[in-house]
């Protein structure tokens, strides 16, 4: 037996050395949070999602006691980007959460999350870039779905 190693590609930067658009996407992630409905977690994400048109399509998510028909963020503005926008590809999206402290803290897309991500990135025919708030200062960059996600299902 080979064994075989992946590599994870991807970029670490201050908010504030952000390109514009991704500062604003980032921006907009963290308005996301304030739709957040997380009663049971208390773990509240936003998301914003950047489309061709220079849209910003906003999700945040929703929790339900009859676990698991809550929604992660990423697929609420996904889902409504894809449903009210169905002529633009979605370029990016920001990934934001505050723990029950109201702290920012990491949080990378779920499995359920990053495969409709790469059925997205499938659509565009071209790498979404993925932003990840890491903390009050710090973001990641993802080049394409493939570094979060290197072996998704396809079709």
């Amino acid at each position: 037996m080979k064994a075989e190693t992946i590599t994870i590609n991807y970029s670490q930067c201050a908010i504030s050395e952000l390109e514009a658009v991704d500062g604003n996407l980032i921006k907009e992630s963290q308005n996301a949070i304030e739709g957040s409905y997380s009663p049971y977690s208390k773990f509240r994400v936003g998301a914003a999602v950047l489309l061709s048109n220079g849209e910003i399509v906003r999700g945040a998510n929703q929790e339900n006691c009859a676990y698991p028909s809550g929604m992660c963020a990423e697929r609420v503005a996904l889902y409504y980007a894809g449903a009210n926008y169905k002529n633009n590809d979605v370029i990016a999206i920001a990934v934001t959460a505050k723990n029950e402290k109201g702290e920012f803290t990491e949080v990378y897309p779920c499995g359920s999350c990053l495969q409709v991500l790469q059925e997205t990135q499938s659509r565009a025919k071209q790498k979404l870039r993925i932003i990840v708030q890491k903390d009050t200062e710090l973001v990641q960059i993802f080049n394409g779905i493939e570094s979060l996600m290197p072996f998704s299902f396809n079709l």
